[in-house]
C-alpha cells in the first residue's frame, strides 16, 4: 500500500511501524512527523515510533513534493480537479488531505499550490463492525439512518459495513453510492478497493446534490447512501429523495442528537421526520464506539 507513496528511505523507516495499524500520517513542512494508530498520536523516528519530540523526523520540502508528486502517478495536472478540491485518492484507497495556498481566477478557485502539509489517511475495512446495529435499522424494510459522530470516531467506517452487509444478508437493495470524497468505496480507476457489496451502483467525485437529482431518475435506486452531509443544499437533496420514495443512509458531524438542533437548515430534516433512525458514535473505547442509538422523535432505544 505504501510501496508507490513514499520513497525508499522513508520506507526504511516506516517499515519499523506497525503498518496494518496505522490511521494516519501527517506530513507538515519542517514539522515533525506524526502517525495516527487508534487515535492515538506518536512521532516518527529513525527507529520507529516514539513519543520522544526531540528524535522525531522531520518534513522537508523535497519529501512533501516527493510524496504528492506519487501520489499524482507523475502528473500533477492530471489531480488537478481533485487538487482543486482539497485532497487527492490514490491507488489502495489512500486520502490525503492537502494544506497550501488557494489560486483564484476572480472568485473561482482554480487550484492549490505551494503544498505545505499533506494528511495521509488509510482505509481500513472493519468486517462485521455494523453487526450489532443492523436489527434496529429495520421495520418490514430499511429505515432511513443518519450516523452522528465527531471526526475520527469510524462513521465511514461503519457505513461502508452496512452496506455490504445489506448485500451479504441477500437484502437485493439495489443501493447508489454517492461516494463524494472517494472515502467509501475507495474508488480508484472507477474501480472499488473496498468491500461495498454485490448491490452497489458507485458515483464518485459527484456534488451530492447532482448525485441525488441524476441517480435517483438513471439508477434508480432503493437506497442512496452518502457521507458527511453539511449544509441546506445537502439536506434539501435528502428531503427530496426521501419524497421520492427513496431511503437514505447518511452520516454527519455532531457529538449527539442535541447537536442536530443547532445545524442551520436542518430543522426541515427534524420537522418532517426524514430520518427514522440516529446512530450516535464516538471514540470513547476506540473508533467506533457506540453511543445510543434514536428513534425519530429522538428517543434513545438503546444502550
Amino acid at each position: 500500500m505504501f510501496e508507490d507513496l513514499f520513497p525508499q528511505i522513508f520506507l526504511k523507516t516506516m517499515n519499523l511501524t506497525p503498518l496494518d495499524k496505522i490511521n494516519e500520517i501527517r506530513l507538515r513542512l519542517n514539522k515533525k512527523i506524526v502517525v495516527t494508530i487508534s487515535n492515538k498520536s506518536y512521532y516518527l523516528s529513525q527507529d520507529g515510533l516514539t513519543g520522544n519530540s526531540q528524535k522525531a523526523m522531520i518534513a522537508d520540502k523535497f519529501l512533501i513534493e516527493d510524496v504528492l508528486k506519487r501520489a499524482c502517478e507523475n502528473s500533477v495536472y492530471a489531480f488537478s480537479d481533485q487538487i482543486r478540491s482539497g485532497f487527492i485518492t490514490t491507488k489502495g484507497g489512500i486520502r490525503i488531505g492537502l494544506g497550501g495556498e488557494g489560486v483564484y481566477e476572480k472568485t473561482t478557485l482554480k487550484t492549490l499550490k505551494n503544498i505545505n502539509s499533506l494528511s495521509i489517511r488509510i482505509p481500513r475495512e472493519i468486517i462485521g463492525c455494523s453487526e450489532s446495529i443492523m436489527p434496529y435499522l429495520f421495520k418490514n424494510a430499511f429505515l432511513n439512518t443518519l450516523i452522528i459522530s465527531p471526526p475520527g470516531a469510524g462513521k465511514t467506517t461503519i457505513i461502508r459495513d452496512i452496506v455490504r452487509s445489506l448485500s451479504e444478508k441477500n437484502y437485493c437493495y439495489n443501493i447508489l453510492l454517492v461516494d463524494e470524497r472517494f472515502e467509501i468505496a475507495n474508488c480508484f480507476n472507477g474501480v472499488s478497493t473496498l468491500d461495498v457489496g454485490n448491490f452497489c451502483d458507485i458515483l464518485s467525485g459527484i456534488s451530492k446534490e447532482y448525485a441525488f437529482e441524476n441517480g435517483i431518475r438513471s439508477l434508480k435506486p432503493d437506497i442512496i447512501v452518502t457521507d458527511e452531509i453539511s449544509g441546506e443544499k445537502d439536506y434539501e437533496a435528502i428531503l427530496q429523495a426521501s419524497n421520492c420514495g427513496v431511503n437514505v443512509l447518511a452520516s454527519i458531524h455532531a457529538r449527539d442528537v442535541e447537536d442536530l438542533k443547532y445545524k442551520k437548515g436542518f430543522e426541515s430534516i427534524l420537522k418532517n421526520k426524514v430520518f427514522s433512525r440516529f446512530i450516535v458514535l464516538s471514540s470513547r473505547e476506540g473508533p467506533g464506539t457506540i453511543e445510543g442509538i434514536y428513534d425519530e422523535g429522538l428517543r434513545c432505544i438503546n444502550y
